[in-house]
């Protein structure tokens, strides 16, 4: 029998979708652009901004019958048994396929930003926690795990991860994020997209560009950002996720930079990200983003006009559901306002993509929901071991870290005994379940007194709550300074909340108006400190807060983003000593809680000086994080030199573990350029390695520099290598350079191809 040249699989993808689309009318190429969300709420609290008001009717049977682009959250927006909710997913691609002229079935999509965002699946630990570990090669197996159990059940796309760089701590979804340096940031995230897409799933970079610059940190706020903040800063982490990591889907953000929305911006999403970095995906618009053109940036005075702005900026698909890309945008092409051609070339975007997944293939059939189990026991150990890797421990400076096994010990605090201490915002329990209140968790998840309990058997665990995380009531101080006062050791587990719009301390817009910690917690642990007996103070948060107030006062001080499921028995592991803490900080922790809202890639201006009172110096830097055991740094090589502008340098140096146990360094790369013909900032990370050691163990670690990491964009506005001066210094955070190697660039100024280097290569030997 011959079949149609779209079905057609030895053909090329370009040569099927060209036939396809000679075959389509404008309403079956149209319904390629949008995507449907069954079983969405229009009333009560969403899980998206504005969802009440964005959602619309539509009738499903009839909605099929021209086709449909993407599906969804079938997951993600209600509780469902994996195995039934595969087979229900099974189902309705068949009705989508049997019901259109062509057979082609939707993309299913999901959000995946710390774990497959789905009832009894694994919650792993935050991207935050991820950007702590400093280890590419961990997340890159995460994202291997999460995309096989996405595909288990006919999921084909991942809305993740987040690539934004922090810009304020203040912002609710500093959680979200990998943390406030780019270089960071692009090489942990385009670790995870390569895990995510060699499983086949479809990578979505988000949000694209500048959306966590949001002005005075305001959820979808304006963004200030000028030109080479821009192009330095919040661009370097996309381009490395698409050169590198090989996404094939990016998500256009919902702020404006400089009055121009993100979502109607060609120069953004055509010129630069097509034209400049040759990406040939699909783009894919924030939920109702495309709608927001008209109701919040009013760049559009009608839904058909919303979708004209986005179409030609360079957007394919309207998600979650359509409002704009269905009947009024059909309308539109009809009566000539908007041109055929931009649907053409969108759809073809689209079935493009379809095609590399098979959906266009002879003889496809949906996964038909074989037994799932999405918190397997390999899932949990790598939960663990991720969770393991990310915590910090701050301070230990009399060495009360780890824990005696037969101590007594008073935990207290509200996140010490409370499940979801150990879950960000889009995890399911969080994102969902909590309108669901009928509805277990789904997932075993340890709290951090019931994890210390089993990791000290020994010794006497009391506890009391104290306060809440957020709500003013003091009357339980009472009661917890009692159990301190009787114990060797107070505990105290304090920190977020997640939650959404609001509902939380931390998360999609829960943005805070200062770095004190939430609620009376700063209070309650005065009052804890005030007893004499020794304070651990154990932060589970989705930010920074200002850790000021008790320098000096406390026995130790361990930081956990979000830890994840197994994020109880990480902590209790560092406390006890099981576990030598590794994390190192993906953002700094401020002083005081306004003093410091910014970052660490300042500029001399941005640095503390005379010409003002506030000093924004952060009390433990990007970078810093202790361990249990020693490092010496012996043998650094790395002479004086001149290189040319388009050359390359080598520094090396050798770890040792004098100590008596196993443990982790983090040496870290940082480059210092004294004089530019733009301001700089003072220092800025440009590779890493761990290095794991036993005792008396020594590695030799080499960065292979190459002035391509020393570029930036110049006053016109392109990117340059500048002849002069360069220091490359090695340090354990970016306030502690341990070694400087002083480098001349000699030769003209170069600009830099698109195939420049994006990251510096390490060697260990």
């Amino acid at each position: 029998m011959t079949i149609a040249p779209w079905r057609d699989s030895s053909l090329p993808a370009a040569a099927r979708v060209d036939d396809l689309l000679s075959r389509m009318t404008l309403e079956e190429k149209t319904a390629q652009l949008y995507g449907v969300w069954v079983g969405a709420a229009t009333d009560g609290d969403g899980v998206a901004p504005l969802q009440r008001e964005m959602t619309s009717d539509y009738d499903w049977d009839e909605l099929i019958t021209l086709g449909l682009g993407q599906l969804t959250r079938s997951f993600g927006t209600a509780p469902v048994d994996p195995a039934l909710g595969a087979q229900a997913l099974a189902r309705a691609q068949r009705r989508i396929a049997d019901a259109g002229r062509f057979g082609i079935p939707a993309v299913a999509h999901e959000e995946c930003l710390a774990g497959f965002t789905a009832w009894q699946a694994t919650a792993y630990p935050v991207p935050l926690a991820w950007g702590a570990t400093f280890d590419p090669e961990l997340v890159e197996v995460l994202g291997d795990r999460i995309g096989h159990d996405l595909r288990s059940v006919g999921v084909h796309q991942g809305l993740a991860p987040v690539l934004d760089v922090v810009r304020d701590l203040r912002w609710g979804r500093v959680e979200e994020t990998i943390g406030e340096d780019p270089y960071l940031v692009g090489t942990i995230a385009t670790a995870y997209v390569r895990g995510l897409e060699g499983a086949g799933i479809v990578a979505t970079l988000k949000h694209f560009a500048g959306y966590a610059s949001s002005a005075g940190a305001r959820n979808l706020a304006p963004v200030r950002a000028g030109v080479r903040e821009f192009a330095d800063i919040t661009l370097p982490p996309f381009e490395m996720a698409l050169r590198e990591g090989g996404a094939r889907s990016v998500m256009a953000a919902y702020t404006e930079t400089d009055g121009i929305p993100a979502s109607a911006d060609p120069r953004l999403l055509t010129e630069l990200l097509r034209g400049e970095w040759g990406f040939t995906g699909t783009v894919v618009a924030d939920y109702f983003g495309i709608g927001f053109l008209e109701s919040l940036h009013r760049v559009a005075g009608s839904p058909a006009e919303a979708a004209h702005v986005a179409l030609e900026a360079g957007i394919d698909v309207e998600l979650p559901t359509l409002k704009c890309y269905g009947k009024p945008l059909v309308a539109a092409v009809r009566e000539g306002t908007i041109p055929q051609s931009l649907v053409d070339r969108a759809a073809r975007r689209v079935l493009l993509q379809k095609c590399e997944l098979g959906l266009l293939d002879e003889g496809w059939q949906p996964e038909t929901g074989s037994p799932v189990d999405l918190d397997s026991t390999a899932n949990r150990a790598l939960a663990r071991r991720l969770a393991e890797e990310s915590v910090v421990l701050l301070d230990n400076p009399n060495t009360l870290l780890p824990l005696s096994p037969d101590t007594r010990v008073a935990v207290v605090g509200p996140r010490a005994f409370d499940p979801l201490a150990m879950l960000g915002c889009y995890s399911f329990p969080s994102h969902v379940l909590t309108h669901h209140p009928e509805v277990p968790m789904g997932v075993d998840i340890p709290t951090v007194l019931d994890s210390l309990r089993t990791e000290l058997p020994d010794a006497k665990v009391t506890f009391a709550e104290g306060c809440g995380v957020s709500d003013p009531d003091t009357s339980g101080f009472a009661e917890a300074v009692a159990r301190a006062s009787e114990a060797d050791v107070c505990v105290a587990v304090l920190g977020d909340r997640a939650g959404l719009f609001g509902r939380g301390t931390s998360g999609e817009g829960c943005d805070a108006e200062d770095l004190q910690l939430p609620g009376v917690q700063a209070d309650f642990l005065d009052a804890l400190v005030a007893t004499g007996v020794p304070v651990v103070l154990v932060l589970l948060t989705g930010r920074p807060y200002a850790l000021g107030r008790w320098q000096n006062r406390l026995g130790a001080v361990v930081q956990a983003f979000f830890p994840g499921e197994e994020g109880g028995p990480a902590v209790a592991g560092v406390l006890s000593g099981r576990v030598n803490p590794s994390g190192r900080l993906p953002v700094s922790v401020p002083s005081s809680p306004g003093g410091q809202p910014w970052t660490y890639l300042q500029p001399p201006l941005g640095l503390a000086g005379e010409v003002s009172n506030l000093d924004p110096t952060p009390l433990y830097p990007f970078g810093h994080g202790r361990s249990y055991t020693t490092f010496e740094w012996e043998d650094f090589t790395a002479p004086d030199a001149e290189i040319p502008t388009d050359g390359t340098y080598d520094v090396s140096l050798t770890v040792r573990n004098p100590g008596d146990r196993e443990g982790t360094e983090v040496v870290q790369l940082y480059l210092h350029d004294p004089v530019a013909s733009v301001t700089r900032p003072d220092v800025r990370l440009i590779g890493y390695q761990r290095v794991e050691l036993t005792p008396g163990e020594s590695r030799r670690v080499t960065f292979h520099f190459h002035t391509d990491l020393s570029s930036f964009t110049n006053r016109a506005g392109h990117r340059v290598v500048e002849p002069g001066a360069l220091e490359l210094r090695l340090g354990t955070s970016s306030a502690d350079a341990r070694h400087t190697a002083r480098l001349t660039l000699t030769g003209p100024i170069r600009t830099p191809g698109p195939d420049r280097r994006l990251r510096c290569e390490t060697e260990l030997s």
